[in-house]
């Protein structure tokens, strides 16, 4: 178990913000700062990644009871983390960002371009070309069985938005679409139409850019 304290000061996650700010961290290593320490079982930077995986999961649904039944996670610490996520979504909101072409979304999702596993997003856009909501779809190799229109566009549906932007990092750092990426692509832009909905586009991104398929004129 690597502690906090065993690390160089310059890869402590209290120090990088310091130095840094707080847009150089990952999100594992800002919600360490919020844990604090870790437990007897599991070191803060354990726990971190394990909380930030329920999230990804969940999305800002999740509840105490997620978070308690990790290992380490108590109800104080549990409180803690819903408290501080509340906190910033009543006040830092994606509703209201105006875009003008879909990759302005970007700030909204690169935070899981370092991701180890694909995480398919779907964020709803209202008649106003305003963002009303960003969700995690599924997680993991994205493919027809984990991308399923119905799942993609549920809660589109009952938010009442007029178009869709769909993403996925790509974990091997290769920004090329996959044959696969381009199928569902078309698949969810059929299916789209039929709900009378617009797919905007279907951006594939990591740490080091992003493809656009409406950049391309492939949508």
């Amino acid at each position: 178990m690597i502690k906090v304290k065993d690390l160089p000061p310059s890869e402590r996650p209290r120090e990088k913000l310091l130095q840094k700010g707080a847009k150089g961290l990952a999100d594992y290593e800002l919600l360490a700062i919020i844990l604090g320490r870790g437990s007897q079982n599991n070191d803060v930077l354990s726990l971190s990644k394990k909380i930030v995986k329920i999230v990804d999961e969940k999305g800002l649904s999740f509840s105490v009871d997620d978070l308690t039944n990790v290992l380490g996670i108590g109800t104080a610490k549990a409180a803690s983390i819903s408290a501080a996520f509340e906190f910033v979504r009543r006040r830092i909101k994606p509703e209201g960002l105006k875009i003008k072409f879909p990759a302005d979304v970007l700030p909204l999702i690169q935070h899981y371009a370092d991701r180890k596993q694909e995480h398919f997003l779907c964020i709803s856009v209202n008649g106003a070309s305003e963002v009303m909501s960003v969700r995690v779809v599924s997680i993991g190799l994205v493919n027809k069985s984990h991308v399923h229109p119905r799942e993609v566009f549920a809660d589109v549906i009952s938010e009442r938005a007029s178009a869709v932007i769909i993403a996925h990092n790509h974990p091997d750092g290769d920004l090329k679409p996959s044959k696969e990426d381009i199928q569902i692509t078309g698949q969810l832009k059929e299916a789209a139409k039929i709900l009378g909905l617009n797919l905007l586009d279907h951006i594939i991104f990591n740490v080091r850019g992003y493809y656009s398929f409406a950049e391309k004129n492939e949508i």
